[in-house]
C-alpha cells in the first residue's frame, strides 16, 4: 500500500505521460525511483534497454514499474501489456525481477500482479 501511495502522489498530477522505475535491491529496499521516460497526453516509447542499462548500474535485483494515465483511467492498453511483457523478459536475461506495475490514473492504482498479469 505505501508503494501504492508513493506512485500515486509522484505521478497522478503529470499532464503527460511518465514512465517510472522503482529498483529494489535483494531484499526489496528501494535503492532508487527514476522517472525514465516521458511522453505525450495519451502515450510514451519506453526503451527495455535502457531499463536493464539503469537496474544493472544500480545492481538492483528487483524493480516495480509505474506509468500514469493523464485520461485518469487505469484499465491497461494492449500496448501496457505489451511493453510489461518485454521488460520482464528483457530483465529476466539479467536474474532482474519485475514484482509488479502500476497504472495511476484516478482513484486508486491499478497492479498488474494483483490483476494476475504478472
Amino acid at each position: 500500500a505505501a508503494v501504492r501511495d508513493y506512485l500515486r502522489l509522484k505521478l497522478v498530477a503529470e499532464p503527460n505521460e511518465i514512465f517510472a522505475v522503482v529498483f529494489l535491491d535483494n531484499q526489496h529496499q528501494v535503492l532508487a525511483f527514476e522517472p525514465l521516460f516521458q511522453g505525450t497526453v495519451d502515450q510514451t516509447s519506453v526503451y527495455p534497454r535502457v531499463v536493464v542499462q539503469r537496474a544493472l548500474a544500480l545492481n538492483a535485483s528487483a524493480l516495480i514499474l509505474a506509468h500514469q494515465h493523464p485520461s485518469g483511467t487505469t484499465e491497461p492498453s494492449a500496448a501496457d501489456r505489451a511493453i510489461t511483457e518485454r521488460l520482464k523478459s528483457a530483465l529476466a536475461t539479467v536474474d532482474v525481477r519485475v514484482l509488479d506495475h502500476f497504472i495511476v490514473g484516478k482513484g486508486s492504482p491499478y497492479s498488474f500482479a494483483e490483476s494476475g498479469l504478472l
